[in-house]
This record gives structure tokens, sequence and C-alpha cells, in this order.
């Protein structure tokens, strides 16, 4: 049995595009993703599903979900009220029980709030995925639990907490994990958060959850960085090491934020440039290997 992959759309959202581009120019930016009035622009928060050969879900990623109250929902542009990430996964005829693993690259919260329950006035959110164990890279983890004063309000207040009472959370400290073999290994980074978790599933010719160290289409190009990168001449090395791997294995690129492009291929034009190729708005059931 071969590895599938699904890109599962999870709750969008707008947010300031100076913020997304760091310092590069409007002027420019605008180019690339078209803001709104409030000179926000649509971003995704996209989760990649993969069917292991020996049958497990694993999901890499769960988005923002719904977890804010309305005042933040709004402070932050997300989009929706309902828990798109859910009904992505019912799509397919599958709950959030039916998922046995979670990877989680880091633990903002637009990339871990999807791991809990909708936001319902006068109750206490809960954790979702009850068979699930959840895979968390050690470097970061140590992050999340004492964060720097920059990125503090970055993290769920309570979220670690709620992962270590379940039981099931597993610290990854190397290129590879127990949980989960051969099928996928692990790269960190630290330019946009301390142990940044990459994953490549598939080895040569795989796929490779860029997470926030290439949010989208325009992160590929070496010098575009975030203005919530903590270390943006560090993340342009790694980037820069990243892509002529990729590149040169054949691993395609998977997007959480673009929001137009879940996947693509790596290129390098005549003068050097990377850029992307064969972009590809979903992915549904696609075999690696």
């Amino acid at each position: 049995m071969a590895l599938r992959i699904w890109s599962i759309e999870g709750n969008r959202q707008r947010l300031d595009g100076g913020s997304m581009f760091g310092n590069v120019p409007r002027a420019l930016w605008a180019r690339w993703i078209e803001p709104d009035e409030l000179h926000r622009i649509p971003l995704a928060c996209r989760a990649l599903l993969v069917e292991l050969p020996d049958g497990r879900r694993v999901l890499f990623e769960t988005g923002i979900g719904a977890f804010f109250e309305p005042v933040m929902k709004d402070r932050f542009g997300v989009v929706e009220a309902r828990h798109v990430l859910l009904d992505s996964l019912a799509a397919l005829g599958l709950g959030h029980e039916d998922i046995e693993v979670v990877v989680l690259s880091h633990l903002h919260f637009d990339h871990a709030g999807g791991l809990l329950t909708r936001w319902t006035e006068g109750e206490d959110s809960s954790l979702l995925f009850p068979n699930a164990r959840y895979l968390v890279g050690r470097q970061h983890w140590e992050r999340a639990v004492a964060p720097h004063p920059r990125d503090r309000a970055s993290f769920i207040p309570g979220l670690c907490d709620r992962l270590l009472g379940s039981g099931r959370l597993d610290l990854v400290d190397g290129p590879g994990s127990e949980t989960l073999g051969d099928c996928v290994r692990f790269e960190y980074s630290q330019g946009h958060t301390p142990g940044l978790m990459l994953a490549e599933i598939g080895g040569d010719g795989g796929v490779v959850y860029c997470a926030d160290l290439i949010p989208g289409v325009p992160w590929v190009h070496l010098p575009v960085t975030m203005g919530y990168d903590r270390a943006p001449e560090t993340l342009i090395d790694e980037k820069r090491r990243f892509l002529e791997d990729k590149l040169e294995r054949d691993v395609k690129l998977f997007f959480t934020h673009d929001p137009d492009t879940a996947m693509a291929h790596v290129a390098r034009g005549d003068r050097g440039r990377f850029h992307t190729t064969g972009e590809v708005a979903a992915v549904s059931g696609l075999a690696l290997g």
C-alpha cells in the first residue's frame, strides 16, 4: 500500500500584508497577493493528511481552528466561525476521532488552534483528536512552555498543559520518531521560531510540509521573509539549503498559508532564483512513491 496525501483546508485568515512580507515594499507584495481596503491579505491555514502504508492516518497541523472568542477572532482576521478543518475531514468521510497521529511543526495559534473545539460562550475549549498521539519537536516545546516576550502572544494559554495532560504527547529530538517510523523524516529550522519542525514524507520524490519556513509561493524567493520571523537572515540561509536539497531530490513543497496553492515543485532560473512550477490548488488522494 502506497503513501497517499490530501490537502485539508482549515479556517482562513486576513492578516496585514506588511507583517506577512517583512521588509518587502507594499508596491511589490501587492502584486503577488492583492490586499483589501485594510491592507490585509487572504491566507489559508491548510493541513496535510497522510495515509501511511499501514493504514494509519496522520494529520500534519490543524490550522487556526475556531477557538478564538469573537473579539480575538476579529483581531486576527479569522474568516469563518465554524471549525472548517472538521468540515473538510467530514467531506472525506472522516471525523477527528479517525486521526491516529497529529504532527505539529510548532505551537503558534495559527498552526495549533485547530486542536481545540469551537468557541462557545460560557464553555472551556477542549482537545480534539482523542485517539491521536501529538508530535512536537522538543526544542520548540521548551520555547512554548517558556516563551520569549516577543512571541508570547503567539501561543495559546493552557494548550501545553492540555497536551501534556492527555498522556499522548511525543517530543521529537532528531530526524525520526518511533511513532512514524521511516515514512516521515524531520529537519529543524531556527529562523521563524526555535525548533520549527519540518516534516518530509516519502523521501526522494515525496513532499515536505514547509510550515512557516516558506508560508507560500511568494516566500520561495530567498530574500522574502515575514515580519514575524525572529531571525530573518538565519531563515534565508536555512531556506537556501532547504530548497537546494528539495530541488536535487525532487521533493514537492506543501504550503500551509498560500491562499491559492497547496503544493508545487521547486525550480531554479538561469540567475539562480528559486521559483515554483506545477502549482496545484488542492491534493486529493495522491499516491507517493
